[in-house]
């Protein structure tokens, strides 16, 4: 018999083993949002007005900024800057409060029906209020509110009636619900700070109309509170 001809060939080990078809692929970095963008300009400004950067150094930063694709290719522009490492991203808002959270019960009812309903101004917000619109006319105003809560739920229920809901700009806003013959429409807001306060509304609407939204140029001065630092300089650019 001859052996070399039916000996197998030994592998050679100094050459790297090919790579498996089916390998999944390198993992890509998370997708940098229009938020993320705004909130990495908002440092490079800073250092601007501080003399941190130059005008030339700058606006080649923020070219870069929005010509970024991921969270990580933002990082590089502030890295070596003071804003980089004091930021705190927001936390990603539930669509629903935290189990145990907010109670089953209302705290507080309003209602009106062939009426109007209105609480606005300086108040207390409860951790759940119910709103009853019947052919009348409720209105919620959190605009100047004291938020002891971090969570809060709104159930509102029109037939042939309205509620409106009008909310800060700097803090989150949630909704979920439906219109039969009517309209349930709620403008959904992501605070940047990462404790602030969330309102959720939900409810339904019968031939009526239910609608949450925030209220342009208006903001809980003292927001600080509940993130622990002012969100103002945050907040400024949507005044104009």
């Amino acid at each position: 018999m001859d052996l070399e001809k039916h000996s197998q060939p030994k592998p050679d080990l100094t050459k790297p083993a090919p790579a498996a078809a089916d390998a999944p692929p390198a993992p890509v970095g998370l997708r940098a949002s229009d938020a993320d963008r705004d909130r990495t300009a908002e440092i490079l400004a800073a250092a601007l007005a501080e003399g941190r950067l130059t005008a030339e150094e700058h606006s080649e930063r923020i070219e870069g900024v929005y010509q970024a694709k991921t969270v990580a290719e933002l990082e590089p522009y502030v890295a070596d800057l003071p804003g980089a490492h004091q930021a705190r991203p927001a936390a990603p808002v539930a669509d629903q409060p935290t189990p145990g959270a907010v109670p089953a019960t209302a705290d507080e009812n309003l209602v009106a029906v062939f009426s109007s309903s209105t609480r606005k101004g300086r108040w207390r917000v409860s951790r759940r209020t119910h709103a009853y619109a019947v052919f009348g006319n409720v209105e919620i105003d959190l605009t100047e509110a004291v938020f002891e809560y971090r969570q809060v739920v709104i159930k509102a229920y029109s037939v042939f009636g309205n509620v409106e809901v009008r909310v800060p700009e700097n803090i989150s806003l949630r909704g979920s619900g439906s219109g039969i013959f009517g309209n349930f429409e709620v403008e959904a807001v992501d605070s940047a700070e990462a404790d602030a306060p969330v309102v959720f509304v939900d409810g339904y609407s019968v031939f009526g109309n239910i609608e949450a939204k925030p209220k342009r140029g208006k903001f809980i001065e003292d927001l600080h509170k509940y993130v622990g630092r002012s969100v103002a300089r945050h907040m400024r650019k949507h005044l104009d």
